[in-house]
């Protein structure tokens, strides 16, 4: 019966906690814009949204499967150099590089699925 119990109250303060959060008003918009002009993204999000047009990618033969190792490990040492920035904590100057290496990773991704270059690598 206690192991049931901990786990529970443990939940129920997390889910409390995130109810003041989630009940913000954001006028009508989700709170991670989509990608455009002047949109801004959160890491995380971009990173998802990276990811899974990789996946998609590879999924639909828009992208071969060296393309997407390539594209993966790209997407990978981006990784791991957001994680080195994190570690003494995010500055300006390193959010805006962070931000530049996404757009560049995501052009790539754009060109490789549109080079309809179909060959199975």
């Amino acid at each position: 019966m206690r192991k049931l119990i901990i786990p529970t109250i443990v939940l129920a303060a997390v889910a409390s906690a995130a109810l003041p959060a989630a009940a913000q008003s954001y006028h009508g918009r989700p709170p991670v814009y989509q990608a455009g002009y002047g949109n801004w993204q959160s890491i995380n999000a971009r990173q998802t949204n990276l990811d899974r047009r990789i996946d998609q990618g590879v999924r639909t033969g828009q992208l071969s499967r060296r393309e997407a190792a390539r594209l993966r490990g790209d997407f990978n040492s981006l990784l791991r150099l957001e994680a080195n920035y994190r570690r003494g904590g995010l500055t300006a100057w390193e959010r805006n590089d962070l931000d530049r290496r996404f757009d560049r990773l995501s052009a790539e991704i754009r060109s490789e699925r549109r080079d309809r270059d179909n060959r199975r690598g």
